[in-house]
């Protein structure tokens, strides 16, 4: 093979693994990056992925909140979140809704589920109870 034909190869190889985007969680094998445990909840984990692909894992949306405050958000290429009617597909954090009801326990017990259609979350709110939070009203009250 000739040398400029492997250069371009092993370029494109170094393009498309450095891809930014969501990263399956291997579920029941890895831990929470803020609180160690090991993700088994498919309906309440989270992940962070830089803008340099790193990618952070969280058994649970509260965990992520509070890792943000040791996060430069400026380096945050996407925040991610289960959505709770869709187990184990993550969903943009930032559009989603979410519910903080005593009635639906999440992992780390703040009782916080996210959803990425707001109907549905409305929905869950109506048989369960609770308040439903805009990704702004939730980043706020992780910060007070």
């Amino acid at each position: 093979m000739k040398p400029s034909i492997l250069i371009l190869l092993v370029l494109l190889g170094g393009i498309v693994g450095c891809s930014i985007g969501p990263k399956p969680i291997d579920y029941g094998h890895v831990g929470c990056h803020y609180c160690s445990m090991t993700i088994v909840d498919k309906q309440h984990a989270a992940q962070i992925v830089t803008k340099k692909g790193k990618v952070y894992n969280f058994d649970a949306v509260e965990c992520m909140m509070n890792q943000l405050k040791e996060f430069d958000e400026s380096e945050v290429a996407l925040f991610l979140a289960n959505d709770f009617d869709q187990p184990g597909e993550l969903t943009d954090a930032t559009k989603a809704t979410y519910l903080i009801s005593e009635n639906i326990p999440s992992p780390m017990g703040a009782f916080l589920s996210a959803f990425s259609e707001e109907q549905a979350a409305k929905n869950t709110l109506d048989a369960n109870g609770g308040e439903l939070l805009t990704w702004a009203a939730l980043k706020k009250q992780y910060q007070d």
